[in-house]
């Protein structure tokens, strides 16, 4: 039999969903558009965008699988459940998109040597409608963020802002080469777009690579955290302390705590989860109880035991 866990190991995201599953049917539609339009009439801004833009479309089924496997409950072998999946899915985009940019940045020089023709009425056609259904989207997807936090719809986000800066540039690539005939502004804007959408991917990469290392997150500070502990009545000392993120907003804490006998254990721990939950939105931690002439790890526990008979004998006196 399983045993039981007070802190649900899942992530209920109806808001996500519902908003990641839109996103990707007009994503998927207009990546076809997209890459028709660029093959016929030749423009490389316009294929760049294409290929971002099926990238979302692998990105967004990333997302939603993670979605759908963060609902799952936790079984005796994955005993944190499945939300560390959104983490990995979000690797994998950011990936997928520096990837993406350096094959456009590649092009974009081949075609700076040997510039080709362009049919610029169907670019900036397919240009225009690109840029309203990525304006769309990033309306739709910054709404979501603001009401669940997700790494997935974050990353899928900057995904779309990174389309929309696309879009508008092949927009400005197609005006200026048809009133200067300068076809070179093609591939300079691709390249362009290539930077932006590696900037984007980087940031995700960065920071899906902090959780899946168990690094202390970024709104945290540990030594705040400890302080605030050893505030609590019957806290003499925090030590072994780590902080991690299981995925976006779902924080994890342990640590070791020397207390003070005289005080009822059972109302340290109490304190110390109150503090926590109510000053740091930790609401999932593992405290271990120790006496330090019992437990002292080494050399810490025992230069803790000096420095209190030092400070009772400072009293004494």
């Amino acid at each position: 039999m399983y045993d039981f866990h007070h802190h649900e190991h899942v992530k209920k995201q109806s808001r996500s969903k519902r908003t990641l599953w839109i996103t990707l049917l007009l994503t998927l539609f207009f990546t076809i558009v997209e890459v028709i339009g660029g093959l016929v009439s030749n423009s490389l801004a316009l294929l760049s965008d294409s290929a971002h833009m099926v990238s979302d479309v692998i990105a967004l089924g990333l997302s939603m699988t993670a979605i759908y496997m963060a609902t799952r409950p936790p079984n005796a072998k994955f005993t944190f459940g499945y939300l560390r999946f959104e983490i990995i899915a979000s690797f994998l985009n950011g990936l997928a998109l520096a990837v993406i940019a350096i094959g456009i940045f590649i092009e974009g020089i081949r075609r700076f040597l040997n510039p080709e023709e362009i049919d610029l009425g169907l670019m900036l056609t397919i240009a225009c409608i690109g840029f309203t259904v990525n304006l769309i989207l990033t309306i739709v997807l910054s709404r979501s963020m603001k009401e669940e936090e997700n790494l997935n719809v974050k990353s899928a986000l900057w995904h779309f802002i990174g389309d929309l800066l696309s879009s508008i540039g092949v927009i400005i690539s197609a005006i200026i080469i048809y009133f200067t005939g300068l076809r070179f502004f093609d591939p300079l804007i691709s390249m362009v777009i290539g930077v932006i959408i590696f900037i984007g991917g980087y940031k995700i990469i960065r920071e899906s690579t902090l959780i899946l290392m168990e690094s202390v997150p970024e709104k945290f500070d540990l030594d705040e955290i400890r302080a605030s502990l050893a505030e609590v009545e019957g806290v003499e000392d925090v030590h072994e302390m780590h902080l991690w993120a299981i995925s976006s907003d779902h924080y994890s804490l342990t640590a070791h705590v020397f207390i003070d006998e005289k005080i009822q254990p059972f109302c340290i721990i109490l304190a110390i989860n109150e503090t926590l939950k109510n000053k740091y939105g930790i609401d999932h931690s593992t405290i271990q109880m120790e006496h330090a002439g019992i437990h002292p790890h080494g050399e810490y526990g025992k230069e803790f035991l000096k420095q209190k008979e030092i400070e009772a004998s400072e009293a004494g006196h």
